[in-house]
C-alpha cells in the first residue's frame, strides 16, 4: 500500500519535470540561462557545476583561468570548476566560431560552514560540518598548507 503511494508521488513528480523542461525547450530557453536571465553564474570554489548549451559547442574559453575551468563533457554540456575567488567568463563557441553563450562566472565561498582565521596577513581555513577540522583552500598561508597536507598523507598512509 505504502510502496503503490511513493510510486504514484514519484510519477507525478516525474510528470511535472517533463512538463517544465518540455516547456522550457518550447520557449526556447535552455538551464543555463533559465537560472539566470542575467548570463551570470555561480560556482562555489573547489567544485564543479555542470551547464547545460542550448547547442553544441566545439571551443569554450574562459577569460582567467586561474579563477575557473571549464571542460566540455559532451557538446552541449560543460563542467565548470571553480578554482579560487574572483570573477572572470565564459565563452562557448559553436564549430563555425559563433557564439553560444556569453557569462559571466562568479567563483564563491564553499560553504557557509567555512571559518577563516587570520592571524596578520596570514590566513588559515577551517571547515566546521559539524565538527571543525583544518581544509585546504586556495589562498591560505603555506606554512599552514604544508601541514594540513602533510597530516592528510600521514592519515591515509597509516589507513592502508
Amino acid at each position: 500500500m505504502l510502496g503503490q503511494r511513493v510510486l504514484r508521488v514519484i510519477r507525478s513528480w516525474t510528470a511535472a519535470g517533463a512538463v517544465a523542461v518540455s516547456l522550457m525547450a518550447a520557449a526556447g530557453v535552455s538551464t543555463i540561462f533559465a537560472a539566470d536571465p542575467n548570463g551570470e553564474i555561480d560556482v562555489q570554489v573547489n567544485m564543479a557545476r555542470i551547464l547545460r548549451l542550448p547547442s553544441a559547442a566545439s571551443t569554450v574559453v574562459i577569460g582567467n583561468p586561474a579563477i575557473a575551468d571549464a571542460t566540455i563533457q559532451d557538446p552541449e554540456t560543460i563542467v565548470l570548476t571553480g578554482k579560487t575567488f574572483g570573477q572572470t567568463n565564459l565563452i562557448a563557441l559553436d564549430s563555425v566560431g559563433n557564439p553560444i553563450a556569453d557569462l559571466v562566472v562568479e567563483v564563491v565561498n564553499q560553504q557557509d560552514n567555512i571559518v577563516l582565521v587570520y592571524n596578520g596577513t596570514q590566513r588559515n581555513t577551517i571547515s566546521c560540518t559539524p565538527e571543525c577540522s583544518p581544509a585546504l583552500m586556495m589562498g591560505d598561508d603555506v606554512d599552514y598548507l604544508g601541514e594540513v597536507a602533510g597530516s592528510k598523507t600521514i592519515v591515509e598512509e597509516a589507513s592502508k
